[in-house]
């Protein structure tokens, strides 16, 4: 059985979206920009219907930050 503290050791931070210079991002670190779960983003790259699409990677999934931007209406 997890505890609190085990979830809270899982707990992942991520730079402010304004702070990030590499052209994508991983699907748990783009999710986290987007206010959406993981597979959220992972269903809209299997349906091909989400605001944005991701950049396949052999069988990892890479999210422009540039549409992150758009999407989020950040400059």
């Amino acid at each position: 059985m997890q505890t609190q503290a085990d979830t809270a050791t899982k707990t992942q931070v991520f730079p402010p979206l304004e702070a990030v210079s590499r052209p994508t991002v991983p699907t748990e670190q783009a999710a986290h920009y987007l206010l959406r779960r993981p597979q959220t983003l992972r269903t809209w790259a299997c349906n091909e219907n989400g605001p944005l699409s991701p950049i396949r990677v052999g069988n990892r999934l890479g999210w422009k930050v540039e549409d992150i931007r758009r999407v989020l209406g950040v400059a």
